[in-house]
């Protein structure tokens, strides 16, 4: 199973869009997607950092893990804005050995660029960013494939460059650490 844990303030039809297009990709791989009880901000209080006005992304990772007892993954979605240290921003953050992930919508919304609100393009960017963050839950890095979503966004125009699935060569290698025979 993969856990959605939605953390602060998270438009619903976001967490379900997510939680619905997850499922339908890793559903036929024996995982499908169940949604947690959302975290309240507060939780993550200490991973604020007043200089840079974000919370730092690392600090997400334990506190997800510790609630996917019996979940092969947990994907938390937060509204805050994360960073990690030598970086000025990250749209997400995995680690494989805690089975955990987080994706921010903060700089995934197109406002955020002043563009007009669209709620379409967040949910595609936030498929995306999700997507990305549990195929590194799952064992798969980088990939060099510009339309794969393995493909390491920079920017928010790599992220609406590239596709919503793995690239066949991805796709392979997820099977193979899934232990899934196709």
């Amino acid at each position: 199973m993969i856990l959605v844990v939605p953390i602060g303030d998270v438009p619903e039809d976001i967490v379900a869009g997510v939680s619905t297009f997850v499922n339908s990709y890793y559903s036929r791989l024996g995982l499908p997607v169940k949604v947690g009880d959302p975290l309240p901000v507060e939780v993550f209080e200490s991973a604020f950092n007043p200089a840079r006005g974000q919370f730092l992304g690392r600090a997400f990772l334990p506190v997800l893990a510790e609630l996917g007892v019996g979940a092969r993954a947990v994907l938390g979605i937060t509204g805050l804005d994360l960073y990690e240290e030598g970086l000025n921003f990250i749209f997400g953050l995995a680690h494989p050995g805690l089975g955990a992930a987080v994706v921010s919508i903060f700089r995934l919304r197109p406002e955020f660029y002043g563009e007009p609100p669209n709620d379409e393009l967040l949910l595609e960017r936030t498929v995306k960013e999700a997507m990305h963050e549990l195929g590194h839950v799952f064992g798969l890095g980088h990939c060099p494939r510009r339309d794969c979503v393995m493909h390491f966004s920079n920017s928010i125009v790599d992220t609406d460059l590239k596709g919503p699935l793995y690239c066949p060569a991805c796709e392979t290698q997820l099977m193979r650490n899934l232990g899934v025979m196709r």
